[in-house]
């Protein structure tokens, strides 16, 4: 019997009634994560301090930001203030469901109409395939409080002006699908539309990036140029895209922010600067930015690693040899000393030195002389001295391995390099950037991350620090499938050891460990797991009764709950909802 035509389904409304039901869970998951305590004067959401702001007074301080630092750069400092807080947002939402994106991906918005920024409307929704990294969303964005603001006190602008709104989209989609991010906002308020529209791609589908889109990430927008008065001629300049000029070095946390700060206050000076931290963080590329935005930019910078250099040679490397100073030596050398006259000398390792090698090197830098070996004569050298040190030198003083004297000449301007686990944000752009390179370079095409992947790279102690997320990514590339993405097993199969650094609640309210780091590879098997497959090897049971058995049982444990049962088995939600349809069953609840 057909339904009378007034009794038939109404593809429209049950979509209407779809979106009201979605929209009432992401407004419940909203208020149940927000906290008002008027009395410890604490605002709380994702179990985060808020502050509620004064829209006019924030909107002054950005114009005098403009007026001192003109558009370009309060531009990057708006943008990289908005990724932070997206970023810090995406990471805590990601952390309710990792396995749910999407619905992250849909939170975000909420969010920021709830904080009071923007109210928005897709004209197409957020999409993302974790397995080839690619992502699309296209939204309008009414009554836009960053670009009303700056229209009511700039003036009608000829550029985009909702910096800090890009900036929360671009953390905040960075943080949870692990794949940086890129919104550009292609109509704004602040222009003269009625609305600003902004559209979302990963970093690297962008074929025409320039500084205003990526100098938030990177280096150059922090060591550059020093800042000086606006002017009415003061626009972005052209930059190379992700990881393009001072050796690709990309970041958006604060600790790398903070370091980054330190180098182009120091840089225009002569003083010497001392780089701290451990291996692996990147201290001769920091020596390198530092050299290239310094006076003596023109001029060479030489390195040398003192932990390679034999302490019978440290002299002849550093001061230069003369011809017949000693058997074989044929002919005059310059040391490294001369070789960087007029430029920087670089010394990495510098607590490796012997304590005569110490004192010699002293010597040079008290009276700016040095001599070659063998040679009766001192020449002036002119030379800025950068060193490094992966150990505590003030503890290398008290121990007695190293002149007291020497630390105190090289600690003129120390430099802490943050290691890679207090910088976590910029995991993803660093990933980015090697997946790139390395593509590039093996001639393959490469995916994204997985999720369980960029869980396990976050939850990661990084003992090898951006050194080893490198050689990991290589590893990973190689290992991949030609079109395919990163999955745990390519990036952890050195035998790494992954920790449960990050933990999911199960429907008990009990923490486990994350999907990542129950899933993640294992260097030695446990026995007890041996023995529980010979077991079922012997009995002869097919490996489709051993999935069966394995998500059947899953599911009992979740109570029925389909993403806390995947998460279990080290699934994604379709993953497991793929398996329960194979076997003639329907998808769980949850």
């Amino acid at each position: 019997m057909m339904p009378a035509p007034n009794d038939r389904p109404n593809p429209r409304a049950r979509n209407r009634a779809g979106a009201a039901a979605d929209s009432d869970r992401l407004t419940r998951t909203v208020a149940e994560h927000l906290r008002f305590s008027p009395e410890a004067g604490h605002i709380q959401l994702f179990a985060q301090r808020m502050l509620l702001m004064h829209a006019n007074s924030f909107a002054e301080m950005r114009r005098e930001l403009i007026e001192q630092l003109g558009l370009a750069r309060t531009r990057e400092m708006l943008t990289r203030l908005g990724y932070r807080q997206g970023f810090e947002d995406g990471q805590r939402v990601r952390a309710l469901d990792p396995d749910d994106i999407a619905y992250a991906l849909a939170l975000g918005p909420r969010l920021r109409e709830t904080e009071g920024f923007v109210s928005t409307r897709p004209i197409d929704a957020m999409r993302f395939d974790p397995a080839q990294g690619e992502f699309s969303g296209d939204f309008l964005w009414a009554s836009p409080w960053e670009g009303e603001a700056h229209l009511a006190q700039i003036g009608l602008s000829g550029e985009p002006a909702c910096w800090i709104m890009c900036g929360y989209a671009n953390g905040y989609c960075t943080a949870v699908t692990g794949v940086p991010i890129l919104w550009r906002e292609t109509e704004c308020v602040a222009m003269g539309h009625s609305h600003c529209r902004v559209i979302g791609k990963p970093l690297s589908a962008w074929e025409d990036l320039d500084a205003r889109d990526t100098g938030f990430l990177q280096i150059h927008s922090f060591v550059g140029a020093p800042v000086k008065p606006a002017t009415a001629s003061d626009r972005p300049t052209p930059a190379a895209g992700l990881g393009q000029g001072f050796e690709g070095f990309v970041g958006a946390s604060p600790a790398f922010n903070a370091a980054a700060h330190l180098v182009r206050r120091v840089a225009p000076t002569d003083s010497t600067v001392l780089f701290r931290g451990e291996s692996g963080v990147g201290k001769e590329r920091f020596a390198k930015a530092l050299h290239s935005i310094s006076p003596r930019a023109e001029r060479p910078m030489v390195s040398i690693n003192c932990a390679a250099i034999p302490p019978e040679l440290v002299e002849a490397e550093l001061f230069g040899v003369e011809k017949g100073a000693y058997t074989g030596a044929d002919a005059a050398r310059p040391g490294r000393f001369e070789r960087a006259d007029g430029g920087t000398l670089f010394l990495d390792e510098i607590s490796s030195l012997s304590l005569q090698a110490q004192g010699k090197l002293l010597r040079a830098i008290q009276e700016h002389e040095i001599e070659r070996v063998g040679a009766t004569r001192v020449q002036k050298v002119d030379v800025r001295l950068v060193a490094a040190a992966n150990c505590d030198l003030r503890a290398e003083v008290e121990a007695g391995r190293f002149r007291a004297d020497l630390f105190y000449r090289l600690n003129v301007f120390p430099i802490e390099i943050p290691p890679l686990r207090e910088r976590r944000e910029d995991i993803p752009l660093l990933v980015s950037l090697f997946i790139e390179r390395y593509a590039s370079r093996f001639g393959k095409t490469v995916g994204g991350l997985t999720p369980r992947a960029f869980d396990a790279l976050w939850d990661y102690h990084w003992p090898g620090n951006v050194r080893e997320l490198e050689n990991m990514v290589q590893r990973a590339v190689i290992l991949a499938e030609d079109g395919g993405g990163i999955d745990v097993q390519h990036l952890f199969s050195g035998g790494e050891k992954l920790r449960a650094a990050s933990f999911n609640l199960n429907v008990n309210g009990t923490l486990v460990p994350s999907a990542a780091a129950q899933t993640a590879p294992s260097s030695e098997p446990d026995s007890r797991h041996r023995q529980l497959a010979d077991q079922w090897l012997d009995a002869q049971q097919s490996f489709a009764d051993l999935e069966a058995l394995l998500v059947q049982r899953a599911l009992e444990r979740s109570g029925g709950n389909l993403s806390a049962a995947a998460r279990q088995l080290g699934l994604r939600r379709g993953q497991m909802e793929y398996r329960l349809k194979k076997r003639g069953g329907e998808p769980a609840a949850g």
